[in-house]
């Protein structure tokens, strides 16, 4: 395979890791970084050695640019992905895809239209345990139907800036509720269920003073499977995340891994029997630019870490659970 060269749109905190992380994938190398910044744009590309800066147009506008990472705010990434898609970039965009199902699929047409690869970077789903744990739901050793229970949360210092404001699309459910969803969709696609039949009752939570959702729960429901799902930016959260059927009981201590490393284990009760599975961990970041790469080489539009089909139903759910939540 030949060296992808990474554009990075958005030179900020995420964007700092995702550089960071290059030097460790096996194809990616960053080339160019886009802001509408130009100071900032320059003072990342010299601290991670990037030869080339410019606006986004700019930037978009090279034949030398094979993919872009997309790491700006929530209500940018639509228009920035359609706009690589266009100008025949692969494209990893950072969670959530958009604030709603509809600019979401407005994004996924771009890429069927544009024949370019396009991933969503939830980092749970592209390290080699997430292969794993699919492969154990889909074995059936924990019996059906099955019920999960995940979270992920941590206390703010303060009610300031982006995850704050409304008018950026703030808030926990978008900030960190797609993890316990996505992995909710992950398990039960693998065990088989319709992920257009997933629906979202029980909702609860919280609105805060400057009128987006800090704490949030629901269950997501279908035949065959259900799912807890709690998300805060106000309170820590445990980040786990537990599997039960009728035969037996999986347990992530953690689920999510971290920026710097993705999950390396999990355990499975059936019967008396305890087992430990495990898969060495990777950085997280690293993956995703591998599965862009991998895909690109091979001419597909989708990675099988996120399919498309994921992403739709997580970007659906989403929007239910914020949309119940505010009513």
């Amino acid at each position: 395979m030949r060296t992808t060269r990474w554009a990075v749109l958005g030179p900020g905190q995420i964007g700092g890791w995702f550089a960071r992380a290059l030097p460790r994938s096996e194809h990616g190398t960053l080339h160019a970084v886009a802001s509408s910044d130009h100071d900032r744009a320059t003072a990342f590309a010299r601290l991670h050695g990037a030869p080339v800066t410019g606006t986004y147009a700019e930037v978009l506008a090279r034949d030398d640019v094979d993919a872009v990472y997309v790491s700006t705010v929530h209500t940018t990434h639509a228009d920035l992905a359609v706009a690589a898609l266009a100008a025949g970039k692969a494209v990893l965009c950072e969670k959530p895809v958009a604030p709603t199902a509809a600019e979401t699929d407005r994004v996924l047409a771009a890429a069927a239209a544009s024949g370019m690869p396009f991933v969503e970077a939830y980092k749970h789903r592209f390290g080699p345990l997430a292969r794993v744990l699919d492969a154990t739901v889909a074995d059936g050793p924990l019996g059906t139907p099955l019920h999960a229970a995940s979270a992920f949360g941590f206390a703010a210092a303060e009610r300031t800036g982006r995850l704050f404001d409304p008018a950026l699309a703030g808030g926990a459910i978008l900030d960190v509720g797609g993890y316990p969803v996505s992995l909710a969709v992950g398990i039960a696609a693998a065990a088989g269920v319709d992920l257009a039949a997933l629906a979202l009752t029980d909702v609860a939570g919280t609105v805060g003073p400057t009128g987006v959702d800090e704490h949030a729960s629901a269950t997501i429901a279908a035949d065959g499977v259900t799912a807890a799902v709690e998300c805060s930016i106000v309170a820590e959260l445990p980040r786990s995340a537990v599997v039960e059927g009728t035969l037996g009981v999986l347990r992530l201590d953690d689920a999510f891994g971290s920026r710097a490393g993705s999950a390396a284990s999990f355990v499975v009760h059936t019967g008396d029997v305890e087992r430990v599975v495990e898969s060495p961990p990777v950085d997280p970041f690293a993956a995703e630019a591998d599965a862009v790469s991998r895909a690109l080489a091979d001419g597909r539009t989708e990675a099988p870490e996120m399919p498309w089909e994921h992403t739709r139903a997580v970007a659906r759910l989403l929007e239910q659970w914020r949309t119940a939540l505010d009513a």
